[in-house]
């Protein structure tokens, strides 16, 4: 690990940022050139004197799982981001569908999305990143761990994955999940991530097994969703896919149209966030 180097690229980076590139707000004056440190803390999701004592050289080396925290809240390119982990005494992840850095393109958009929910997911559909309003909707996808952080692994295990969509949309949702896996094991090959959680699917689900021996290959999101929130109960929605060059990564947004009251109960899930209805139970 170079503390020196790692120091000063984290600092040289902070202040290259501007308020408005994070979708903070500008506030008064400021004294310093770029963001404060507290505020990098803030997006990373570390306490500020850990990041202060990066910064100040005199921080513990920082894990991986920290550094792409760092990655994410400074926007870092893909080099910049390997630069990032080699400084700090790590290899850099292999590819960027490895790992959980978001595309900086992707990561500006979703940082203007605020009254409505948008995610970011990586080719395997891990939830990279997402904004309140799709936790809100989705739930909190940071606590799922090993091959978990997929949804399309929990949708061929767990039964409770599958509770969002009416009954009627599953099988049509469970071939366009092993379509679009199609997609990543043709880019990534047989040895691939995509590839383990093929292998790892085709032994414990069998409708996986046999959705898979049809090949149907498409990386595609329906236009329209019906979803079943818990306390809202079904919300008609748009969904917008926009992804990287390189099919790795996709940004989703879901919209309600104007004046139905799936744009009420969008409005209404906004204001409350995460917070229980009333009269849920505890």
């Amino acid at each position: 690990m170079d503390r020196a180097e790692l120091a000063d690229f984290l600092r040289r980076r902070r202040e290259a940022l501007q308020p408005e590139d994070v979708a903070l707000p500008v506030g008064v004056r400021r004294r310093t050139r770029g963001l404060r440190r507290e505020e990098v803390a803030s997006l990373a999701v570390i306490s500020t004197d850990y990041y202060t004592r990066l910064e100040q050289r005199r921080g513990p080396q920082p894990s991986e799982q920290t550094l792409a925290s760092l990655a994410r809240a400074l926007r870092l390119t893909n080099g910049e981001r390997d630069y990032l982990y080699r400084v700090a005494g790590h290899n850099a992840p292999v590819s960027l569908s490895a790992s959980a850095h978001v595309a900086p393109a992707l990561q500006r958009v979703l940082d203007r999305l605020e009254d409505t929910p948008a995610l970011v997911l990586s080719d395997l559909e891990e939830t990279l990143v997402q904004n309140r309003m799709a936790t809100a909707l989705f739930g909190d996808a940071s606590g799922h761990t090993g091959p978990a952080r997929s949804a399309i692994h929990r949708w061929f295990t767990d039964p409770a994955e599958r509770l969002i969509y009416p009954e009627a949309d599953r099988d049509r949702q469970s071939r366009a999940r092993v379509a679009g896996l199609r997609v990543s094991y043709g880019l990534r090959g047989p040895r691939s991530r995509a590839g383990e959680l093929v292998r790892l699917l085709q032994r414990t689900s069998p409708e996986f097994a046999e959705l898979w021996e049809r090949h149907e290959v498409a990386r595609r999101f329906e236009d329209h969703k019906t979803l079943l929130h818990p306390e809202l109960g079904a919300l008609e929605l748009h969904c917008q896919a926009l992804f990287t060059e390189d099919q790795s990564q996709t940004l989703l947004v879901l919209t309600a149209p104007p004046h139905t009251e799936s744009e009420e109960k969008l409005r209404l899930l906004g204001v409350l966030g995460l917070n229980r209805f009333a009269g849920s139970d505890q």
